[in-house]
């Protein structure tokens, strides 16, 4: 039988820095706490906390996210300079192949959704 996970539940968070090569401000410590994810990771979601810091991504081509700023304002900067920013209450959604700066501007708390869409082969 399938159950309704409950974010309540007690999960054991994953911590990690961002990558020095793609590190621009601070070396945030980053949580994940990851609530429900599918076995073929094509979907994964739950809550994720950062420090104050900003740091290069570059999403795959078939990777989207969706979140809510639960708390803290984070900073999203495209590569033609728009800058989005996202405080509590407000969500918003990294689009498949977004290459820019992601910044935590307050320490941040956030509910993430993860969907990877299926490679297509390529023809060569």
């Amino acid at each position: 039988m399938l159950a309704i996970t409950h974010f309540s539940q007690t999960v054991t968070p994953v911590a990690d820095q961002p990558r020095p090569d793609r590190l621009l401000a601070g070396n945030p410590q980053r949580h994940t706490w990851t609530h429900y994810e599918t076995a073929d990771e094509a979907l994964s979601c739950g809550i994720w906390a950062c420090e104050t810091g900003a740091w290069r991504i570059q999403f795959a081509d078939n990777k989207h996210e969706f979140f809510c700023v639960i708390e803290g304002l984070v900073r999203l900067h495209d590569e033609a300079g728009t800058v989005v920013e996202v405080k509590p209450g407000e969500a918003a959604v990294i689009p498949a192949g977004f290459t820019g700066v992601f910044e935590v501007v307050q320490p941040v708390r956030k509910y993430f959704v993860v969907g990877q869409t299926p490679v297509a082969p390529s023809h060569g």
